[in-house]
């Protein structure tokens, strides 16, 4: 098979790169272990770069059969319910020079991963969330976080309780107990390697922030011995054959190997990865056999609608001829013209290059004066609109244009419905 035909054949996973700084210029990277599995279980991975504006093209990225989300920064704190008054001043100022580089807020992959997030629970997109990617999901559902774990909770703890969620010398190393609940999806995946009196594996994290409420529709799969939430689901939304996955896992079961090896700590390692793939398989065929089931038909008219519409269009050109050649209308063809001006009349919610051109066509002969004052006053308020938007931030001016984007294709999807039903 050409490699042309498997870039067709195989489903689109979309992962979000995160940003550094190398040699004073920032780079956009995606782990590979990550692109590794979702390619060894036969998906193709599409980079999305965290670069500023990708929010507002991520449209450009269909079809999207999956998204897998992982490491980053801390989520901007603004984007949920924040409550630290367990934490004083000093506590925060210490947090951020603990954790600097996971402190620094990234706005724009903030935007991108949480709409993205939100694409997905919209249509039951597969989802994967691996650490920072599990925080969006909940965030994305109304959850919360704890902003600092070893402030807000660790100090907290009994001794035989505590947990170092983050080791900075040992990243890939290090290890903490969870336990597994039962009936989950990970209790199935490691199976094999739990005892059942205790539940308990060992995994790698690196993370200081986690889940602190749980949003409703997920339920929890492992917890920290200090009680943080390790990974959860939406059961609901979790099929994998049927092509429904949507999961979020704090720690990091892609690099849970052994030392100088590609062999995983437990057999169940990978199998997030697995099913997720699955999933996105499952969804990629569903998707491709409702559009095939559901060819779109061209819209037409019937015969009284295109009588309809060449009455209109005569209208239209007979003003168009008045307005050009600037004679009286004659007595005649006075009933004429008013089919047009009735039709401009009962369609006022016009768009300003269909207002340019019905001047153009003249249509505007009945009421002339009436129809200039109201270019006067859109000129008046298009100037005021350019005056507020050159005070607003990039960041604003690209949230507004995603609006007016997604409201102009609601209208479209509402105006071609409308059309199928006056057709029919």
């Amino acid at each position: 098979m050409a490699a042309s035909d498997l870039s067709v054949i195989l489903p689109r996973v979309l992962v979000v790169s995160r940003r550094c700084v190398r040699k004073n210029k920032f780079v956009d990277f995606v782990g590979e272990y990550h692109l590794d599995l979702i390619v060894g279980y036969g998906a193709v991975p599409v980079i999305v770069p965290r670069v500023s504006g990708v929010h507002m093209l991520l449209e450009s990225f269909e079809p999207i059969h999956g998204v897998l989300l992982c490491e980053g920064e801390d989520i901007d704190p603004s984007l949920y319910e924040t409550d630290t008054a367990g934490l004083s001043q000093e506590d925060l100022d210490e947090i951020r020079r603990l954790h600097t580089s996971d402190t620094a807020i990234d706005k724009e992959k903030d935007t991108i991963e949480l709409r993205l997030a939100k694409l997905c629970l919209e249509r039951n997109i597969p989802y994967l969330g691996i650490c920072r990617g599990s925080q969006v999901l909940n965030v994305a559902c109304g959850g919360t976080l704890y902003q600092d774990v070893d402030s807000e909770i660790r100090k907290k703890c009994p001794a035989g309780e505590k947990v170092v969620h983050m080791d900075y010398d040992n990243y890939d190393g290090h290890r903490h107990r969870v336990n597994v609940v039962e009936n989950t999806p990970l209790h199935n995946w490691f199976r094999d390697s739990l005892d059942e009196k205790k539940m308990e594996i060992m995994v790698n994290s690196y993370h200081h922030q986690g889940v602190k409420v749980l949003a409703q529709r997920f339920v929890p799969m492992a917890f920290a011995p200090d009680g943080l939430i390790e990974g959860f689901y939406d059961p609901d939304a979790y099929n994998p054959e049927e092509g429904k996955f949507i999961m979020g896992l704090q720690f990091h079961p892609e690099r849970m190997r052994r030392p100088d090896s590609d062999e995983f700590d437990y057999p169940g390692c990978p199998a997030a990865y697995q099913q997720f793939v699955k999933a996105v398989v499952a969804y990629q065929k569903k998707l491709n056999s409702s559009t095939l089931s559901a060819p779109k038909k061209a819209l037409k008219l019937d015969n009284e609608m295109e009588k309809k519409r060449k009455i209109i269009v005569r209208s239209f050109s007979l003003a168009k001829n008045l307005y050009t050649t600037g004679r009286d209308a004659q007595l005649e063809r006075e009933a004429e013209l008013e089919v047009g001006a009735e039709f401009l009349e009962s369609n006022t919610a016009l768009s300003v290059q269909q207002k340019n051109r019905l001047k153009q066509m003249g249509a505007t002969v009945r009421n002339g004066g009436s129809y200039i004052e109201k270019l006067k006053v859109n000129e008046e308020r298009e100037r005021t609109a350019k005056n507020v938007m050159g005070k607003m931030t990039i960041e604003q001016l690209s949230d507004l244009m995603s609006f007016y984007h997604m409201m102009g294709q609601i209208c479209s999807e509402i105006l071609e419905r409308k059309l199928n039903d006056i057709v029919k």
